[in-house]
């Protein structure tokens, strides 16, 4: 599978992974800053923006392509940054192939299992029937009843296309995300851990990672730094941009 991205910058290679939903686009708001300094490669993770769609979907697969998006790039290591779901791909890729990680940068995310909070979202895309509505706001007040933040929906259907004969349709692989949701919030599983300097960003009003996840995210990663934006959301590099590029800088 080779990986749809964007590329920006010169430099040392710094790879970003989106989370659940979301795409290379994502990262837009803080890669500029990045791509003063490095050579920012943002793929598409599988069934996800314009990357290729497949039945199955797991964290050692997404490991695995992330591994083959690095050879067809011609990189034999880059520093690597995930979000929320990438950032869990971003542990498993550094677990799995430690030698292509120089240092890691995980965005509010644990190493362990969570429980199946976007059910009830999924279950809401999956029963739109797109080709009734001919407009976004429709689109969205439909979703409102089951997503009541705007914000949020608005976020979902950046995930819409349009076909040939100016219809919706989902960019993304929703229903195989869908069938692999139990996969998607699994624990990682890892006999070995990754030695190498890792930072793990929390945002101070979100509760993906906690104290409890310390002990955990110490024994996969034994050089771990765990660091607090107080003011950001699970979205942290959304949230505090500036503080989140910073951070991230005076890290890699």
């Amino acid at each position: 599978m080779l990986l749809h991205f964007q590329p920006l910058g010169r430099g040392e290679p710094l790879v970003l992974l989106h989370g659940l939903f979301g795409s290379s686009d994502n990262w837009l708001g803080v890669a500029p800053t990045l791509a003063e300094k490095f050579h920012v490669l943002i793929p598409d993770l599988r069934n996800h923006g314009r990357s290729p769609h497949r039945a199955a979907m797991d964290y050692p697969l997404m490991a695995a392509d992330v591994d083959r998006f690095f050879a067809a790039q011609g990189l034999e290591s880059a520093q690597v940054i995930g979000h929320s779901m990438g950032g869990k791909v971003a542990m498993q890729f550094a677990l799995d192939f430690p030698a292509r990680v120089k240092k890691l940068v995980v965005v509010d995310m644990a190493p362990r299992a969570y429980a199946p909070a976007h059910a009830a979202m999924l279950a809401a895309l999956l029963a739109l029937d797109l080709s009734r509505f001919p407009s976004r706001l429709q689109l969205e007040a439909a979703l409102a009843p089951e997503i009541p933040s705007l914000s949020l929906r608005r976020f979902l259907l950046k995930n819409l296309g349009r076909d040939a004969s100016g219809r919706f349709v989902w960019k993304m692989n929703l229903r195989g995300v869908a069938e692999n949701y139990s996969r998607l919030g699994a624990a990682l599983n890892s006999r070995t851990a990754f030695a190498r300097p890792a930072l793990f960003l929390r945002g101070g009003r979100s509760d993906y990672l906690t104290a409890a996840d310390e002990v955990e995210i110490r024994r996969l990663f034994p050089a771990a730094q765990i660091k607090t934006i107080p003011a950001a959301s699970h979205w942290v590099h959304a949230d505090a941009p500036q503080e989140f590029s910073r951070l991230v800088l005076d890290f890699i």
